[in-house]
């Protein structure tokens, strides 16, 4: 009993403070905008800290691949099964929100004058053509102007460069990477900090929100969150089960099935993919994975492959989109969910704490005004259980996509 509530403390702490903001804001209304200041102090410390943090633990990240540059092959299957499977859950979640409306009947009056007013105040100049916003979506014209929370996407472009430079270095580079690597080490003592404060910060502003918006967005969290459980069975039993055919045919099916309990369990009972590793390894053995390629998916999945994140990230976007009226029919907005989804989970699980780093990339790219991150940071607290269930046991059954890549067709027949 002391290890699950160790296990599960930060989590049971937060969203009891989100509770308690919610009946505050219920029972006081429009009063609670009274403690609104106390969730934008955490908002302040988070926005700080978030631009540090994310040059030094993707730069780090890169520049401190070096020694895996021997498993070209194995690197190559890993980018392709990791950027497929996260790129399919990303469309099956967009898909299930057409179906559950996370926010269907609700009014959303108020938090549409609150996006008029801060569309109102970014707006100026004309529309840029195209290409024109390509370049701005991924580079920015000075560097100073990489360093704020409007122009996250294009941070992380230039900190996979750094990363990526750092590395072609050589000997040279290896004192950066040193340097990012401590750096990445100090920032995560730094957000450790501000976590401290994050359930006094986000009650305070939750409540500021339900006094503010009603108590009818708690249904949305309600449709949100059985729609997260519907999309992890689905997922859980029909597409690992169908990754697992295509890794080893029914054969596949059964050592996967055979095996998959353990780390499942450990994934539900730790809610962290870190904790899950040494399981994780043991398991992959277990289904004939050879230990090349185990010790190098499960680690770097536990990092960069978040399935159950990429539906979170789905979720958010929709979300936001529906609270502040924003179109979601036309196709060209179709696929930008997709993309940063598919981003959210796939790059941004590579930093720790990395779902308050992906709320901020989703209202940076999207132009959502700040004071929405509390709403979307409500979503990570409440999936957190079934997203770290399908982070972590989804690099069970990637490392036998894997190993059908590199080592052929007949690979488990011959490590039987």
């Amino acid at each position: 009993m002391k290890t699950f509530f160790r296990n599960y403390k930060s989590t049971a702490i937060l969203l009891a403070a989100i509770i308690i903001g919610g009946i505050a804001g219920v029972v006081a209304g429009s009063k609670a905008e009274v403690v609104k200041p106390f969730g934008d102090l955490f908002l302040n410390l988070m926005f700080t800290v978030i631009i540090p943090l994310v040059f030094f633990s993707i730069s780090s990240a890169i520049a401190n691949m070096a020694g895996l540059g021997r498993l070209g092959k194995i690197l190559g299957s890993i980018i392709l099964v990791f950027l497929g499977t996260s790129l399919l859950a990303a469309i099956i979640g967009f898909g299930g929100t057409f179906i559950i409306k996370p926010l269907a009947h609700t009014d959303t009056t108020a938090i549409e004058q609150m996006m008029a007013k801060a569309d109102g105040s970014r707006q100026s100049g004309t529309n840029p053509s195209f290409l024109e916003q390509l370049v701005q979506t991924f580079t920015v014209p000075d560097f100073p102007n990489l360093f704020t929370k409007t122009n996250m996407l294009q941070l992380i472009v230039f900190s996979v460069l750094f990363g990526l430079a750092t590395t072609l270095a050589g000997e040279k580079g290896k004192p950066v990477a040193a340097f990012l690597a401590s750096g990445t080490a100090v920032m995560m003592k730094f957000v450790k900090i501000i976590m401290y404060y994050a359930p006094i910060g986000l009650g305070c502003y939750f409540a500021s929100i339900i006094g503010t918006l009603g108590p009818q967005i708690l249904e949305g969290y309600a449709r949100s969150f059985g729609l997260y459980l519907i999309l992890t069975v689905i997922y859980f039993f029909g597409f690992f089960t169908l990754y697992a055919f295509m890794a080893g045919g029914a054969e596949g099916i059964k050592v996967f099935w055979k095996n998959a309990v353990p780390p499942s369990v450990t994934a539900i009972a730790t809610c962290s993919s870190a904790a899950c590793i040494p399981v994780n390894l043991e398991t992959v053995q277990k289904m004939h994975v050879p230990s090349d390629i185990a010790e190098t998916v499960i680690p770097l999945g536990a990092n960069t492959h978040k399935d159950g994140s990429v539906f979170g990230g789905v979720l958010k976007i929709v979300f936001l989109f529906t609270l502040f009226g924003k179109d979601l029919t036309s196709l060209p907005h179709m696929l930008a969910v997709i993309a940063v989804a598919f981003l959210v989970g796939a790059v941004m699980g590579a930093i720790p704490s990395g779902g308050m780093i992906g709320e901020m990339l989703i209202l940076s790219v999207f132009g959502f005004p700040p004071e929405s991150l509390p709403i979307i940071a409500v979503i990570s607290t409440i999936i957190d259980v079934p997203a770290t269930l399908l982070n972590s046991t989804g690099n069970t059954v990637s490392a036998m996509l894997v190993s059908r890549l590199v080592e052929g067709k007949h690979w488990l027949s011959r490590t039987q």
